[in-house]
């Protein structure tokens, strides 16, 4: 086959993978369970501003496991060149504990968080390792343009099946469904068939990287933690990725804690599900564009002001969140969010690609992730706390401005080129 032909197909499978798991994080994470969660533990005799809390505690949860076994298993994927592997062991376990979600019953919440601790796992435990595929995949001068691709395409694929699953949700009876809460259900047992259908050009055509060393899987559990340890003082000698760390571990808090409490708060504040998965089928599009803009401005103007001017744009989502009393606010929050949702993930991960020695790419991007879950764990712990001390979560929402504007100042200190020159020179 051609040699261009042939890198077109890897992108578009290693792209096609982000198609299949937004799934999980359109109409789970951001859409359908907040509210599904949160109406099990009104059941279970929670008060509404407690019930937002304890999703918060969970959400939490899931991130803290992920924040822990990410660079292990990072630097592990390194040695024994299996990142392919590891991702789809962990999109398996998404899926199952995904499609498990139809099992939860009224007042079921310790099976429903420990379901979703599982599923947020597996969602966050294969991106580990997918996105560490990145540097090998594209080549150098694609980072940016490959990676806004695939949240493009996790845009147009999440937002499809969220459209499908809002559906059957506003009309169950023209699908033969007895109820909106089957209808919800059977949403869930959709993500996980999408996930798994639209995984397999990934595990087909992406190819696996060669290993650094052949070892036992002892022998590897032994040489991840050893290289953990070793990451944490080698790291520091990339001082612009070390800034970038920082600065991405505070806005990355705000991104995660708008998209996993978002419902919950809409929730809390009376808006119907209707409306709520109706707003993100909005973000879900609108992101479609202006995943593709940033991408673009990233190769006119390069992608440091560029993201640093969606996290701006971020600060002003909060302080009009604040606010939001209605579902037309709720409606115009959802398309601002989607303005900058996806362009600031992928400049963010492109950006961190750029600086990344490719002999470490699967460590260095543990790291990435566990600065992203350790991140997301503040959050929403944050957002439960202030909710349960208030009795409302306005002030939670409000008090994410600080993520975003301080990891705006920090990022503004990262010399974006000269880390791409310490990666070069580090090999």
């Amino acid at each position: 086959m051609d040699e261009t032909k042939l890198y077109r197909k890897t992108i578009n499978a290693w792209c096609l993978y982000d198609w299949a798991n937004s799934a999980f994080a359109t109409t789970v994470m951001a859409a359908m369970f907040p509210p599904f969660y949160r109406a099990v533990a009104l059941k279970a005799g929670f008060s509404p501003s407690t019930a937002t809390a304890v999703f918060g505690y969970t959400a939490s949860a899931a991130l803290v496991i992920m924040a822990c076994l990410s660079p292990v298993l990072g630097a592990m994927a390194d040695f024994a060149g299996r990142k392919k592997a590891f991702t789809l062991a962990f999109a398996g376990l998404g899926i199952a504990s995904t499609a498990l979600f139809s099992t939860i019953g009224p007042e079921a919440i310790l099976l429903a968080s420990v379901l979703y601790v599982l599923g947020s796992a597996g969602f966050a435990g294969a991106n580990v390792f997918y996105e560490s595929l990145l540097p090998s995949v594209a080549r150098p001068g694609d980072l940016d343009r490959v990676s806004t691709r695939g949240y493009a395409l996790g845009y147009v694929g999440g937002g499809l099946l969220l459209c499908i699953n809002l559906a059957w949700v506003l009309r169950p009876e023209l699908f033969h469904m007895p109820s909106k809460a089957f209808a919800v259900k059977a949403s869930f047992v959709s993500v996980a068939l999408w996930w798994a259908l639209f995984s397999i050009p990934f595990l087909r055509r992406v190819p696996e990287p060669s290993a650094t060393r052949k070892l036992p899987v002892s022998a590897l559990a032994r040489q991840g933690f050893a290289r953990v340890r070793t990451t944490f003082s080698h790291i520091r000698s990339f001082r612009e990725l070390t800034w970038f760390l920082a600065a991405y571990w505070l806005y990355s808090d705000g991104i995660g804690t708008i998209i996993k409490m978002s419902t919950a708060y809409g929730s809390e504040i009376g808006i119907g599900v209707d409306d709520m998965v109706g707003a993100l089928v909005l973000t879900q599009f609108t992101g479609i564009f202006f995943a593709l803009l940033f991408g673009k401005l990233a190769s006119r103007f390069s992608a440091k002001p560029v993201l640093m001017a969606g996290l701006i744009v971020y600060a002003f989502i909060c302080l009009g969140g604040a606010f939001m009393k209605t579902a037309a606010h709720f409606y115009a929050l959802a398309f601002s969010v989607g303005t900058v949702q996806g362009g600031c993930q992928a400049l963010s991960r492109s950006i961190f690609a750029a600086m990344v020695p490719r002999a470490r790419a699967a460590e260095f991007f543990g790291f990435f992730s566990t600065f992203e879950k350790a991140a997301g764990i503040l959050g929403p712990l944050l957002f439960g706390i202030v909710a349960q001390l208030t009795g409302a979560s306005r002030l939670s929402i409000l008090a994410l401005m600080v993520f975003f504007l301080t990891g705006a100042f920090l990022l503004s200190r990262v010399n974006v080129e000269k880390g791409i020159r310490d990666a070069a020179a580090a090999g």
